[in-house]
């Protein structure tokens, strides 16, 4: 018997900005004015914001933090793409998402600072508290996914991990039953071509990561993630479908972490100049308005505006943030949905005068 192909995939490529933000005519998916305003005013925000933290943390007001320079088209064009009813469950690097959802800016800035209090969001926002261990975080978006489906809920579980996170095996028992179950989940990956020291190269021999997706059985597609009109578009297409119950959708976005991958990091002692140089040129915000200033919504007005409003937003939020209280003892309370014997024991000897 001859040889025959039992299966054969691809994955697309999707840009519509270029990096001068000159766009595609036939992709540019034409959004509103004031959606793009409000796109431009998050990035901006989140770059700003991004800047401030890290200013905190070195001078000892915020502890250990996950920079986000490079990376707003991401969470800025996922989450604007996706709807109010849909949940998100993010890694330590889109702390951003909570902002975009509606969670007081305050509260991010407290969670860095080591408070509990910062994760207590309103849970009809639907985001999750993220992850810190690497992909941890996707299973319980396929299991979410499964679950609100049976409840009758028609809403997209949106995902995200690095690509350090394809290299764990939780990625892959999520994608195996996210396909599976044809769970209503969209994963994002940012890839951003450094998992702490270790470049994309040796996390794996895949020309893509949106292809280890057509392993599981749903598609993928790999998309300039610098670019927040293709972000947009992909994840909005991706959360469409999975709400008409069409099953799960990998997107991989391709970009570049600006900055170190925490403050205990040094990214000089593994990439180049010349690198970082290539990916800045190549920057979400500075092509974004680019594009605006062709359609007539930037100028120089408006960007003082935008600026000088995402100041006192940041500004505000870091004195709400500091002048908080937290109560001692929560560091006991919150161990368990209730206390043990043993933790009231030692809060009681930790607390008696």
């Amino acid at each position: 018997m001859p040889r025959t192909t039992v299966y054969e995939g691809k994955v697309e490529y999707l840009q519509i900005l270029d990096k001068d933000g000159n766009a595609d005519a036939e992709l540019d998916p034409g959004l509103p004015n004031e959606l793009l305003d409000r796109m431009y005013r998050f990035m901006v925000l989140g770059r700003l914001w991004d800047h401030k933290c890290l200013m905190l943390q070195r001078t000892g007001r915020m502890y250990t933090y996950a920079p986000l320079e490079g990376q707003e088209a991401i969470s800025v064009g996922s989450v604007l793409a996706s709807k109010p009813e849909d949940w998100h469950f993010p890694t330590y690097r889109e702390w951003f998402i909570y902002h975009i959802r509606g969670a007081p800016l305050h509260m991010v800035n407290l969670t860095w600072m080591g408070m509990e209090e910062g994760m207590r969001i309103d849970k009809s926002l639907r985001v999750f508290p993220y992850a810190v261990p690497i992909a941890s975080q996707l299973p319980h978006a396929v299991g979410g996914a499964y679950a609100l489906r049976m409840k009758g809920e028609k809403c997209a579980c949106i995902a995200y991990c690095g690509d350090g996170g394809t290299s764990e095996g939780d990625f892959h028992d999520a994608m195996n039953f996210a396909g599976v179950w044809n769970a209503p989940c969209v994963f994002v990956i940012s890839n951003n071509q450094w998992a702490i020291s270790v470049p994309r190269k040796n996390q794996t021999n895949s020309e893509t990561l949106a292809q280890k997706a057509l392993a599981y059985g749903f598609s993928g597609i790999q998309v300039d993630g610098n670019d927040v009109l293709a972000v947009y578009r992909a994840i909005k297409e991706a959360a469409d479908a999975a709400r008409a119950g069409k099953g799960p959708r990998a997107v991989e976005c391709i970009t570049y972490r600006m900055g170190p991958h925490t403050t205990a990091d040094d990214p000089k002692k593994y990439r180049s100049d010349d690198e970082v140089l290539y990916w800045k040129e190549r920057d979400p915000i500075k092509r974004f308005r680019a594009y605006l200033e062709k359609k007539g919504v930037w100028n120089e007005e408006y960007e003082k505006k935008v600026h000088d409003e995402a100041d006192k937003l940041i500004e505000d939020a870091v004195t709400k943030a500091e002048a908080f209280k937290q109560d001692p003892k929560d560091m006991f309370k919150y161990v368990y949905a209730a206390m043990t014997k043993n933790l009231e024991e030692q809060m009681k000897e930790c607390f008696e005068d």
